[in-house]
């Protein structure tokens, strides 16, 4: 995780003194299932959890020296559980032999990932629901500010400002309901020994775990949780960042100077350019932009895990330690950047009207069009007719408006109260209502 791009919160998941702390009580866990089940004493699991607690305390009061302690355990044994197992076993005294009895290092590794996932999909869905909020916000603040639209590019019909946004307030609710499946089918506990048979560890304490940790059971694990559901969880966080390109994008388009629509804010003090004193460029909706690319590119690692040797094997383990702390953090960052864009985010309506006229009611084209069908004239001359005057209309020579109502061949279907009034520009406006309906119920 890059300190520029992570926010503490997210960053303190992926802290090896959380990873470690989630190991021991998992360890707990299974032990105090163990001694229910009259497999070790139940005076060993309360000194498991006494000895756990002071080295938890250690961890907290010392995280640096505590993890060297259990790196340099690591770097002679090479193996991380194995190193943190040696090292707890400090704490507790004699009654650590009853601790990981009948378990793998899967067991604690993926039991592990599965609470650490977890914990950073609610962050995640935490920073979807600022988004949301700030979209909503700013939709129904901007219901009717008119705009137009655009196609390629190019200007197409009018719409509002609001439109525009409850469409993407729209995309980030699905993105919502993404992120709390993607956390539901990551949430998963596996407690079953090597090659996941349970030969040496009664599914009972496997239940037991899952139920403290919050996680369901996993059916089969074989000897590892499978990576169908890592696959899944990540490509859910990619759409997201998608979703935070595609806004980012809009409002950078906004935010070019011939359209000049809509901007960042733009802080007292704050510099666009280390040469050119006049600039207010979009950094931060670029800076998304090129932060939701690392987040897809976790994709890819990603399905390629889902293929394992046989039970188990550790070639997803090391693409893992990647793309994990790094999806979740960036998008954990992005989000919430791009929910302070929408909440400082300008508006200028009178240039948005401006740009609206500025083609001298080329914008109204179809409505001539379907007028002149619904009065008799076929949809190959009516598109010709009014082609024709549109394109002289481009060019500068005069308003649609003024064209058409010269336009003799228009004038025989339509009387000039009548084409006037196609240029209503309430005509466009009149299911913005429905629209937000349907977004915001």
């Amino acid at each position: 995780m890059i300190p520029r791009y992570s926010r503490p919160q997210m960053a303190a998941i992926w802290a090896p003194e959380n990873r470690f702390r989630i190991w021991f009580e998992i360890e707990a866990h299974a032990c105090d299932a163990m001694a229910e089940l009259g497999i070790i004493p139940k005076a060993s699991a309360k000194a498991i959890w006494d000895g756990g607690k002071k080295a938890m305390a250690a961890l907290q009061a010392d995280p640096a020296g505590n993890v060297e302690k259990i790196d340099a355990i690591e770097r002679v044994t090479k193996h991380d559980v194995i190193a943190f197992l040696t090292w707890l076993g400090e704490f507790i005294g004699p009654e650590s032999r009853f601790v990981h009895q009948g378990m793998t290092s899967s067991d604690v590794l993926d039991t592990s990932f599965a609470v650490q996932l977890t914990q950073a999909a609610d962050i995640l869905l935490a920073d979807t629901d600022r988004l949301l909020g700030a979209l909503k916000k700013r939709a129904l603040e901007h219901k009717d500010t008119l705009t137009i639209g655009r196609s390629h590019g190019i200007h197409a019909e009018p719409t509002t400002f609001g439109v525009k946004l409850a469409g993407h307030y729209a995309a980030f609710d699905r993105n919502r309901a993404r992120l709390v499946a993607a956390r539901a089918e990551i949430a998963t506990c596996a407690i079953s020994g090597p090659v996941g048979t349970f030969a040496n560890v009664d599914p009972r304490i496997e239940e037991h775990v899952a139920k403290k940790l919050g996680l369901t059971v996993e059916p089969v694990s074989t000897q590892v949780i499978p990576r169908d559901r890592h696959a899944a969880f990540f490509a859910a966080l990619a759409v997201v960042a998608s979703s935070i390109e595609n806004l980012a994008t809009e409002i950078r388009h906004l935010q070019r100077t011939e359209v000049r629509e809509a901007e960042e804010f733009f802080s007292e003090g704050q510099k666009g350019s280390s040469s050119m004193p006049h600039k207010r460029n979009p950094v931060l909706t670029e800076n998304v932009t090129g932060l939701a690319r690392v987040v897809r590119s976790a994709v890819i690692p990603a399905l390629e895990n889902v293929t394992l040797w046989h039970e188990r094997d550790i070639s997803h383990s090391s693409a893992e330690r990647y793309i994990a702390p790094d999806a979740t953090g960036t998008l954990d960052f992005a989000l919430n950047r791009i929910a302070g864009v929408v909440e400082q985010l300008v508006v200028y309506k009178d240039r948005m009207q401006a740009n609206l006229d500025s083609l001298g009611g080329l914008v109204f084209s179809q409505r001539i069009l379907l007028a002149l069908t619904q009065k008799g004239m076929s949809r190959e001359a009516s598109y010709a007719a009014v082609q024709r005057n549109a394109m002289d209309a481009w060019r500068g020579n005069a308003s649609l408006l003024a064209l058409c109502r010269a336009d003799k061949e228009i004038g025989e279907f339509l009387a000039d109260d009548e084409l006037t009034a196609l240029f209503d520009m309430s005509y466009h406006t009149k299911q913005v209502d429905t629209i937000f309906k349907r977004v915001f119920g």
